[in-house]
């Protein structure tokens, strides 16, 4: 068996008095899409920041394509690309123009190439020569993606990445995320999106004031409720009313 694309171990955080993560531990198998579901404020962009070592843990351990956050920065950080909660792109230059000037900093060789490519593999071609600053949102997050995509990093982080979009901007992310995982690429997505995390995820881990409180594929966290009571139709529970039981269960629990 390959040894998981993440794993985590521990993990802690504060800021202050701040307890922002509070012994957080999960893996993510290679090749699938793992979603980090939690409400603003739980720990998510927290925990991608450390897995792309752009911050230090308190205490802990977490590896990223085998390379320990902490020792192997710079091997992770050739592991990986991180697409951030809004499009990092340039709206004076075109889409082409953003994806070569990405690959010639990344000394991708053929730039040229590899722009077309990922223009045509994001369904962009026809809007290669156009400024950034006429697409439209789902396009503008498109586009970064596949800037990120440059290189052919094995994992990719997304952190939350449809937020602001329109429902069709958002369908079309989540097309692009699937097919990131169909080749091969490793997608770890933070949301607070319910039916974001239902429709794309292999696995969901629920994070809840700085820790995970249950983890696991949709139908596993499905059986955590009560079965479907059965009247005139069967009703099964949704990744809703699974979210909002578990956290109720575990503010009880305080």
């Amino acid at each position: 068996m390959q040894a998981p694309a993440i794993q985590v171990q521990g993990l802690e955080k504060s800021y202050k008095d701040l307890n922002v993560l509070r012994g957080v531990d999960f893996e993510v198998a290679r090749g699938s899409i793992f979603a980090l579901l939690g409400s603003n404020g739980a720990g998510k962009t927290t925990i991608v920041r450390i897995l792309s070592t752009l911050l230090r843990a308190d205490a802990g351990t977490a590896t990223v394509n085998g390379f320990d956050t902490a020792a192997d920065a710079a091997q992770v950080r050739e592991s990986i690309s991180l697409t951030g909660q809004f499009a990092a792109v340039d709206e004076i230059l075109s889409g082409r123009e953003n994806l070569i000037l990405v690959a010639r900093l990344r000394r991708v060789p053929n730039p040229g190439v590899v722009a077309d490519d990922l223009l045509e593999r994001f369904s962009l071609t026809d809007a290669a020569t156009r400024k950034v600053s006429t697409y439209s949102g789902g396009m503008r997050r498109r586009l970064d993606i596949a800037m990120s995509l440059i290189g052919d990093p094995p994992v990719i982080f997304l952190d939350e990445p449809t937020t602001g979009l329109d429902p069709q901007a958002r369908i079309e992310v989540w097309q692009t995320i699937e097919q990131l995982a169909a080749r091969g690429t490793t997608v770890l997505l933070t949301t607070q999106y319910l039916d974001e995390a239902e429709q794309l995820a292999d696995r969901i881990a629920i994070l809840h004031e700085g820790r995970i409180i249950v983890n696991g594929t949709l139908d596993e966290l499905k059986q955590l409720l009560p079965p479907a009571k059965v009247e005139y139709v069967e009703k099964q529970p949704t990744l809703e009313d699974v979210f909002f039981a578990i956290v109720g269960e575990a503010k009880e629990l305080r």
